[in-house]
């Protein structure tokens, strides 16, 4: 089984791991709306990129004036900004599903995606996950999906909601998210410093003790993988930047291959 988060728009490297022949787990943000590292995205392609590198330099420092600029930036363009990229999140979704057709997937979705759309332009080799419990070679695999609030989007959730779907879980062998833990060395990122750790999802940890915490959200952590009590939690991102996935085995887990 593999497993991978933030394909971000690679699409194809996605697809390409059907001829594998595993199943794969994806943990979320499958559409580009803003490469961090290039400023390029979907919301680059519909505001300009201008607007975006100046919202990007201050999200770093400040979420809350981020937001405020976006907000005067875009109000300024005379054109309904969401609607313009909800259209091309609708088209990056529908290339999304022409390349992992045949890909035996198993999908919850991250803080950029838009669940709705996601889930209904999955394609028939993929199952949507969201709120589920799997059993895998003898073990439960519980999934919860979506992000802790930050910037607005349509997969953030609050912290009461992501404590009601992990409560739903129960138990489970291993715990897959989007989202990491609120443990500094993994919701840490070292672009920026900003942190995006759950609360409820630490609070899972330590009151189920999983045996493993599979999630993605932060590109660039501090720690790839840590213990926390009796769990091991391990970053699985960024796919769009590595195009590796990391190999879960009955016995464990393996490093990205």
């Amino acid at each position: 089984m593999l497993i991978v988060s933030d394909v971000h728009g690679a699409f194809d490297a996605l697809g390409r791991l059907a001829t594998r022949g595993e199943t794969v787990l994806v943990l979320g943000d499958l559409i580009n709306l803003v490469d961090y590292r290039t400023n390029e995205g979907i919301l680059a392609d519909v505001v300009g990129r201008d607007v975006v590198e100046s919202v990007v330099g201050l999200r770093s420092v400040d979420d809350s004036a981020a937001n405020r600029m976006w907000a005067t930036r875009t109000a300024a363009l005379g054109f309904d900004v969401r609607l313009a990229v909800g259209d091309a999140m609708r088209c990056e979704y529908e290339r999304m599903r022409n390349a992992i057709d045949g890909l035996d997937a198993y999908v919850i979705p991250g803080n950029v995606d838009d669940p709705d759309l996601l889930r209904t332009h999955l394609p028939s080799s993929a199952t949507w996950v969201d709120g589920d419990v799997i059993d895998f070679e003898g073990e439960a695999f519980g999934f919860v999906g979506r992000g802790v609030e930050r910037i607005g989007s349509a997969g953030e959730i609050d912290d009461a909601t992501m404590r009601d779907r992990l409560d739903a879980l129960g138990r489970v062998d291993v715990l897959c998210t989007h989202v990491p833990a609120a443990l500094p060395m993994v919701c840490e990122d070292v672009i920026g410093g900003t942190a995006k750790g759950s609360v409820p999802v630490r609070e899972y940890l330590d009151r189920h003790r999983p045996r493993l915490h599979y999630y993605g959200d932060v590109h660039q952590p501090r720690a790839t993988s840590m213990t926390h009590g009796a769990t091991t939690c391990i970053n699985v991102g960024y796919f769009r930047a590595t195009g590796r996935a990391v190999d879960h085995r009955s016995d464990g887990w393996a490093r990205p291959r």
